[in-house]
C-alpha cells in the first residue's frame, strides 16, 4: 500500500481532475424484453431492476465486462458488474466508459462506492426510479491511468477473495446438506425406534407478546420470525427448538439453551427426558419437518400450525451416543457455513469490510 499511498499523496498535493461522469462515460438505458422471450434456459442472462438477473434469453444487447445500474424498483441505484454478454432490460442502465480517460473497473469501484448515494436519489411514489441525470452529474476523480490501474489491482484483489470465499461457502453448504441428509436417513433401519414428537417432547406456545419487548433486555425473546428481540422477563429455562406457529410455517428458526421469553404464537419443543438430545431434535426437524408440514397441505398452503400437527411428527430415536455424534458433526458444519464469528460468513464479512475501507481510502482524493 505504501507505493500507491505515496502516489495518491503526490496527486493530492498537485490536485486530481474531477469531471461529471456524463463527460467520460456514456450511460445507456436497456430495452424492454417481451416476457415470452424470458426463459429459465436461455443463452444470456437478462438484467432488469433487481440485484441479479431475472431470467435468460437467446439475445443480448450489451457486451461482457460491463458496469450496470438498476434503474427502477426497490433496488434502483444498485451497482453490478456483468462478466458475460447479457440483455439489459428497460429498468437497467449500462455504462460505456471512455477508456482513454477512465478504466472500466475503476468506474465500477467508483460507482460501487457511490451506490448508497444513488439509491437515495430514487424517486416516485409507486415504483421508485433513478433518473439518468442523477448518474451523469456524479463527480468522478480521474487520476492518471497507471494510478487507476493500481487502484483497480488492489481493490480487485479483495473482490476476488470475496468471490472465492462465496464459492467455497456455497460448496460447503451443499456438503453440509448432503451429510445432514445422510446422517439423518434412518429409513429402513431396524435398530432405531420411531416415536411421535409428542411422545418424547413437550410441545407448547409461549405467553408473551410484542409489549414484552424491551431494548437491551436481559433475555432473548423469540417471536414468529427469525428476529430475536429482548425482554427483561423469561418464561422458560431449557434446551429447546423454536418454530413459528404462523408465518414461515415449517421453518425451524432457533435452537435455544438457557432462559428465554416466547411469543404466544411461537412453539417450543423441549425433550421430556434425557433419552433424546434437544440439538438432535433441532437438526432432524431442520432436515425433515418442512416437508412433513407441506405434505399436510391439500390444494392450499398451510398458513398456521396447530399443536397436534407438531406432536404428530415422527422422529427416529437412535442411541444417545449416535445422537451426540450426529450433533457433533453437524455442529462443525453449522459453524463453518453459518457462524458470523468463526466460519466462512465471518471471513466474507471481514474481506468486505477491508474492501470498503481501502475503496474509501483509495478513491478519496
Amino acid at each position: 500500500m505504501n507505493i500507491i499511498e505515496n502516489l495518491l499523496n503526490e496527486l493530492c498535493s498537485k490536485g486530481v481532475a474531477h469531471k461529471a461522469l456524463g463527460e467520460v462515460c456514456k450511460i445507456n438505458k436497456g430495452k424492454q424484453l417481451n416476457k415470452e422471450m424470458l426463459t429459465a434456459t436461455g443463452k444470456y442472462p437478462a438484467y432488469n431492476g433487481g440485484t441479479d438477473y431475472s431470467g435468460f434469453t437467446d439475445k443480448y444487447n450489451a457486451e461482457a465486462d460491463t458496469v450496470i445500474i438498476s434503474q427502477g424498483g426497490a433496488s434502483a441505484g444498485y451497482v453490478n458488474f456483468v462478466t458475460e454478454r447479457f440483455w439489459a432490460n428497460a429498468h437497467c442502465y449500462y455504462c460505456e466508459p471512455n477508456e482513454a480517460v477512465v478504466l472500466n473497473r475503476y468506474l465500477y469501484h467508483f460507482l460501487k462506492q457511490s451506490q448508497e448515494v444513488l439509491m437515495e436519489c430514487k424517486h416516485g411514489a409507486g415504483i421508485p426510479a433513478l433518473s439518468l441525470n442523477k448518474i451523469t452529474r456524479l463527480s468522478i476523480p480521474l487520476p492518471p491511468l497507471p494510478v487507476q490501474a493500481e487502484i483497480v489491482r488492489i481493490l480487485d484483489t479483495f473482490t476476488e477473495l470475496t468471490a472465492e470465499l462465496t464459492a467455497e461457502l456455497t460448496a460447503r453448504k451443499k456438503q453440509y446438506e448432503f451429510y445432514r441428509e445422510d446422517l439423518l436417513g434412518f429409513e429402513g433401519r431396524t435398530d432405531v425406534e420411531w416415536k411421535k414428537l409428542g411422545e418424547v417432547c413437550n410441545v407448547g406456545t409461549g405467553k408473551g407478546n410484542r409489549q414484552d419487548e424491551e431494548d437491551g433486555g436481559k433475555y432473548p425473546f423469540y417471536v414468529r420470525s427469525k428476529e430475536v428481540l429482548r425482554s427483561n422477563t423469561y418464561l422458560f429455562d431449557e434446551k429447546a427448538v423454536i418454530i413459528p406457529g404462523e408465518g414461515g410455517v415449517g421453518e425451524i428458526y432457533h435452537y435455544i439453551d438457557g432462559k428465554y421469553n416466547l411469543h404466544q404464537r411461537a412453539y417450543r419443543i423441549a425433550p421430556k427426558n434425557e433419552g433424546i438430545i434437544a440439538k438432535y431434535v433441532y437438526y432432524y426437524m431442520t432436515s425433515k419437518f418442512k416437508r412433513f408440514i407441506e405434505s399436510r397441505a391439500v390444494d392450499a398452503t398451510v398458513k398456521s400450525i396447530r399443536k397436534p400437527m407438531v406432536e404428530g411428527f415422527s422422529i427416529p430415536i437412535p442411541s444417545l451416543e449416535e445422537q451426540a455424534e450426529i450433533v457433533s458433526i453437524l455442529d462443525q458444519f453449522d459453524t463453518l457455513t453459518n457462524s458470523l464469528t468463526e466460519g466462512i460468513p465471518a471471513e466474507i464479512e471481514l474481506r468486505q469490510k477491508q474492501y470498503e475501507f481501502y475503496r474509501e481510502k483509495l478513491l478519496t482524493f
